[in-house]
């Protein structure tokens, strides 16, 4: 009876350190700004109807003048249509992408004034298939930290 209770206990000790050592669970909160959801849901229901699927969808958070790096895989000869949605009250909104190499191959920038001046959106046909970085910046002169921004990717169908 002793040698059970001893493997019993020594399972319930690896338990509790297990338990104890495990990261803590951080639920995924709602979205807040209802105001990108509603231009990402219209831009989605206008690419649909031009032949997009949406391939990947993210609301990002990020902070005034630092980029936030996004990887994805593209494939050669497909055409891909990329849209950055920034906070409506930053002033500066950029968007770089680069190849494996490193090699920039697409640069927008937009500033903060007029209708859809936070909705960053271009194409994109790869020379050959590999890791791409999409690379979003928005300056807040408002807000440092926790800045909305929200990110789609398209493929065409053939």
């Amino acid at each position: 009876m002793k040698f059970y209770l001893k493997h019993y206990f020594a399972i319930f000790l690896v338990l509790v350190y297990l338990h104890a050592n495990s990261q803590p669970y951080i639920p995924q909160s709602s979205f807040p700004d209802s105001g990108l959801k509603y231009q990402a849901d219209s831009i989605k229901k206008e690419m649909s109807s031009k032949g997009f699927i949406v391939l990947k969808e993210a609301p990002i958070r990020m902070e005034s003048g630092y980029e936030m790096p996004i990887i994805v895989p593209l494939t050669r000869g497909n055409c891909y249509d990329f849209v950055f949605i920034g906070d409506s009250s930053s002033k500066l909104y950029e968007v770089r992408m680069f190849d494996y190499n490193d090699k920039q191959v697409v640069y927008e920038k937009h500033f903060g004034d007029g209708a859809d001046s936070n909705v960053i959106n271009f194409s994109y046909i790869p020379q050959f298939s590999e890791y791409h970085i999409i690379k979003p910046v928005q300056i807040n002169k408002k807000k440092k930290e926790n800045i909305n921004g929200y990110i789609i990717v398209f493929k065409k169908v053939i």
